[in-house]
């Protein structure tokens, strides 16, 4: 006889069924179950994924437009890096 016989167990789940109820632990089942449904079926994708080759698109021939300015342009910061002293501390 253990710490944990099947009688504590009994005891540990009518405690758990009385204070939770059993409509909370049936959406807690349903959530878990659907929860492990969704990252299997993504582990089963990736995997399907992995396997196949990537797809590389055709190309064909068109002209290309002169090119102009960017409608865009990005926003950068030049600057150059020093080394930081510390502090002389006076204790």
């Amino acid at each position: 006889m253990g710490i944990f016989d099947w009688k504590h167990w009994i005891v540990i789940l009518v405690v758990v069924v009385l204070i939770f109820g059993t409509k909370k632990l049936k959406n807690l089942g349903t959530d878990v179950g659907e929860s492990i449904k969704g990252f299997r079926k993504a582990m089963n994708d990736d995997e399907k994924g992995a396997e196949q080759p990537p797809v590389q698109p055709q190309q064909t021939a068109q002209p290309t437009p002169p090119p102009t300015q960017p409608l865009h342009q990005p926003h950068t910061i030049d600057g150059t890096a020093q080394k930081v002293e510390e502090p002389i501390r006076k204790d």
